[in-house]
């Protein structure tokens, strides 16, 4: 075991050492997929309780992106289906699960200015509390760091309700449909997003061997470079991530083109 944990420890800061230099991704988007599965595999009676791991390891992953100096981090909690299609005793445990890790790991303290993707109106109001305030006592946090839950989030939604923010703007400027139609732009449309203000996401990646985005950051992934890990998300470990860095730095990036 011994010789294990340092043959790890080895390659991971080759790892790091490779990447010395390289370009690296300024946001990085995470689908973390997999808590069921990998509790299964563990054996734990109930399969929901991987959620609990699963949220705890977020802190583990900051750390990581942190120390390769990545700014900017999006993680997919929890999507609108999932509220709507998943048995109710699962949906209140992993809203029990993200009130106690935004309320112990990302409000005490802050390291990472806490932001928000999604419609706090369809969670629980003890749910939308705590994201709130994390929010709120993050707001001062000085250390250039941003971490946005997408909590309740759909990304068709999201582009939704930036168009019809956007119509209602414009509707109280005066301006006509015909006007609209005529000057509208994807900036426009942006500045309505849950998301803006922030980097579009650089890199995405998704755990559990899925090979889909699953309505995560539509508009925002656009040009955003893909990964997809086989690691069940609670055992995505900082190889793993540091192999996703060092696929992206290999890669040339095109833009559209």
């Amino acid at each position: 075991m011994r010789a294990t944990g340092w043959v790890y420890r080895l390659y991971a800061w080759r790892l790091r050492r490779s990447l010395a230099g390289a370009p690296l991704p300024r946001h990085v988007g995470l689908i973390m997929d997999g808590n069921r599965r990998w509790a299964r595999e563990m054996g734990l009676a109930n399969p929901s309780i991987g959620h609990k791991y699963g949220a705890d390891h977020v802190e583990d992953v900051l750390s990581w992106c942190e120390r390769a100096g990545i700014a900017h981090v999006t993680a997919f909690v929890c999507s609108t289906e999932n509220l709507r299609q998943r048995d109710a005793d699962e949906v209140a445990y992993l809203m029990k699960v993200i009130e106690q890790v935004v309320a112990d790991k990302l409000s005490r303290d802050p390291t990472w200015q806490v932001h928000v993707a999604g419609t706090l109106d369809v969670l629980p109001d003890s749910t939308a509390r705590a994201l709130k305030h994390a929010v709120e006592v993050s707001r001062d946090c000085r250390t250039g760091r941003h971490v946005t839950l997408a909590v309740g989030y759909g990304g068709r939604q999201e582009v939704i309700d930036a168009i019809r923010s956007l119509l209602s703007e414009r509707a109280s400027e005066g301006s006509t449909l015909e006007e609209l139609a005529e000057t509208l732009t994807a900036e426009d449309v942006a500045r309505h997003l849950y998301t803006a203000g922030q980097p579009d996401p650089d890199l995405v990646i998704r755990t559990s061997g899925e090979l889909r985005l699953s309505n995560f950051l539509l508009w925002q992934s656009a040009y955003s470079e893909l990964y997809f890990c086989e690691a069940y998300w609670p055992a995505f470990r900082e190889i793993d991530f540091l192999r996703a860095l060092r696929s992206f730095a290999a890669r040339q990036r095109r833009y559209g083109g």
